[in-house]
């Protein structure tokens, strides 16, 4: 099951509005090419690597990654986006993501909930 919502995302050339996909069936988040240009540099992996899509035997390889903010609500978070060709949506928020600010997905009421504590960040 997935839930959409409309988000602020934020890079280092800007930002821009989109509907996120918050999928815990996806391992990574993932961002388009057309949308992460727009918003931030690319950066290139050393290393490319290559992932298998939900169609068996589909590879596709991965040659960029961007790290970017976004708000749910006035709640500030930010991660790691792999860029990837022919994404079916623009952005997708995957299960690491999901894990790493504790956000639990609430397919009854259409949200994400969070503990607005995980993002008070302390340096210690």
């Amino acid at each position: 099951m997935i839930i959409r919502k409309e988000l602020l995302f934020e890079g280092s050339k800007g930002e821009l509005n989109m509907v996120a996909m918050f999928d815990s069936g996806a391992t990574y988040s993932c961002i388009t090419p057309e949308k992460a240009e727009k918003i931030a540099v690319l950066l290139t992996i050393r290393h490319p690597f290559k992932v298998q899509t939900a169609s068996k035997g589909h590879f596709i390889v991965i040659n960029n990654v961007v790290r970017l903010d976004f708000y749910i609500g006035k709640s500030h978070f930010s991660d790691e986006f792999i860029v990837v060709p022919n994404l079916s949506e623009d952005v997708i928020i995957g299960a690491a993501t999901l894990q790493k600010w504790r956000f639990h997905l609430d397919f009854e009421h259409d949200d994400v909930i969070f503990d607005p504590a995980v993002t008070k960040i302390q340096l210690m």
